[in-house]
């Protein structure tokens, strides 16, 4: 594989997660001014090509720029961190209060587990 030029190309990292800890990562080279919706065609095709051992929603992802979803029509620099996002499951909040309920009140928080003879609340 021959090196890109520098003039022309940027090199970005993709990230999919394509199922719970199943995330795949490269390093794509693209012309300079792709855009993140370009971007995430050719990541598509790259993962629509692997074998189909996960069951993914591909319409339902979004895509975004170091943890940030932005615009299809956002110029990707070099350098940049390409991320696909699928949509959650589980409210993160639903799912700690539900996690919280199982334990019950005493066995969990952050003054569960106290040092003998020390004063309530340390």
């Amino acid at each position: 594989m021959e090196q890109p030029n520098s003039q022309t190309m940027i090199a970005v990292e993709v990230h999919v997660c394509l199922g719970p800890r199943a995330v795949q990562s490269w390093v794509q080279h693209l012309a300079v001014g792709t855009t993140l919706g370009q971007a995430a065609e050719a990541a598509l095709a790259r993962v629509q090509q692997e074998p189909a051992q996960h069951a993914c929603s591909l319409p339902n992802w979004q895509w975004g720029v170091w943890g940030r979803v932005l615009p299809p029509e956002h110029v990707l620099q070099d350098g940049d961190r390409v991320e696909a996002y699928r949509e959650l499951l589980v409210d993160p909040k639903v799912a700690r209060r539900e996690r919280f309920a199982k334990q019950g009140a005493r066995g969990a928080g952050l003054f569960s587990k106290r040092r003998d003879n020390a004063k309530p609340g340390y």
